[in-house]
């Protein structure tokens, strides 16, 4: 799922053939690994059409900042955006912090992604001016980090 989304979202950024060369099984085994034994305070929620999963996200205690909550996840397959379960898949993100007691949260999306942060953006997450050079499928790329007050 993964996959299919950073391809849709990312091929502006990455180009098809850097896309192509995310491993699905390579994420199922990462994120079977997450699920059997999770990090601190980590969850993880899924969201569905009937029986198909068409998004999932994941929070936790922040990596850099126990204090702090942070979104590390939120994906939803392409043929989904604008139905309503991205928003849904927030909403239960924002409780779930809330409710491990975290009073803010916050999560890096790419700066050249001007749709997902429109959405977090909406969801009221702002930017906090902190950001960070990652190297992701080859390529340097800027990361910036949205902040939000959960009281």
């Amino acid at each position: 799922m993964r996959a299919e989304s950073w391809r849709a979202a990312y091929e502006h950024v990455f180009g098809p053939e850097r896309l192509a060369t995310i491993s699905e099984d390579d994420d199922a085994q990462r994120w079977a690994g997450w699920l059997s034994d999770p990090p601190p305070r980590w969850r993880t929620y899924v969201g569905a059409f009937g029986s198909d999963v068409v998004g999932f996200a994941s929070h936790g205690q922040c990596r850099d900042d126990p204090a702090l909550g942070e979104l590390f996840t939120i994906y939803v397959l392409p043929d989904a955006w604008g139905a309503g379960v991205g928003r849904a898949l927030m909403g239960e993100t924002l409780a779930g912090l809330r409710s491990e007691g975290f009073q803010e949260a916050v999560l890096w999306v790419l700066e050249d992604n001007p749709r997902t942060r429109r959405f977090y953006e909406r969801a009221g997450w702002s930017l906090d001016g902190t950001s960070t050079e990652e190297t992701w499928l080859g390529l340097s790329v800027r990361e910036v980090r949205y902040r939000i007050d959960l009281r």
